[in-house]
């Protein structure tokens, strides 16, 4: 089975020095894509003999009659998946923001700040876990747990603010990516914010690494569907 993906590991993604790149397309209910995003890891160390670090990147360019969307998110983390730092960069249309989000575990705290150019446009403060994670670091901290058995808690995903998410296991699902077939793990996930309650559909690969191949994203336009490329 051959994907469009680099991958490179001695044992798994999650126990070795490794990187990582999937690409999707996000699709209509037709199949007709709008779109494609990218998701990227990669374990480094910062010098020698001092510990690892993950870095995380998404980047995701799509449009939709008259609107487009491109967004860039870049974390950092140490080896427990616990976050140290989170860029975000989003253009919706001609709308563009920036902003950074710094954990502080010794605090317990994560300070969001907005950017203008090169000024710091504004900040605030959010209690988090002592080992708190943004949406890119949950991500592959879940296909860790799930590598080894284990079926992640309830926990918060900081993308700006805090947000609860809940997975569900649904059992195995035969599912069609192009022209091969395979069994999946299915997991219902909740995600829930201040201002938000949204239940998805994630589906991971039975491989050693829980690759994820396909989410299902109820919207009000309609019902889209990220899917890995062959």
């Amino acid at each position: 089975m051959k994907f469009k993906y680099v991958l490179l590991v001695s044992t798994t993604l999650l126990a070795s020095a490794s990187a990582e790149t999937l690409h999707y397309s996000i699709n209509w209910p037709s199949g007709l894509s709008l779109g494609e995003a990218t998701l990227r890891s990669d374990r480094t160390a910062e010098g020698t003999g001092s510990a690892t670090s993950w870095d995380f990147e998404l980047t995701l360019d799509a449009s939709v009659p008259g609107f487009a969307i491109r967004d860039q998110y870049t974390s950092t983390a140490n080896p427990d998946f616990c976050s140290w730092q989170l860029d975000k960069k989003t253009a919706r249309g001609a709308r563009m923001s920036e902003e950074r989000v710094i954990f502080d575990p010794n605090k317990n705290t994560a300070t969001r700040e907005t950017v203008r150019g090169t000024q710091i446009a504004g900040t605030s403060q959010l209690s988090v876990p002592l080992c708190a994670r943004d949406a890119l670091t949950l991500l592959q901290f879940v296909r860790r747990e799930l590598a080894q058995g284990r079926l992640p808690s309830q926990q918060p995903a900081i993308l700006g603010a805090a947000y609860q998410v809940h997975l569900e296991y649904l059992g195995t699902t035969a599912i069609r990516l192009g022209s091969q077939q395979m069994d999946t793990d299915r997991f219902r996930t909740s995600i829930k914010g201040p201002a938000s309650d949204l239940t998805l559909e994630m589906f991971f690969m039975r491989d050693a690494v829980r690759t994820p191949v396909m989410m299902k994203i109820p919207l009000s336009l309609a019902t889209f569907t990220v899917e890995l490329i062959p």
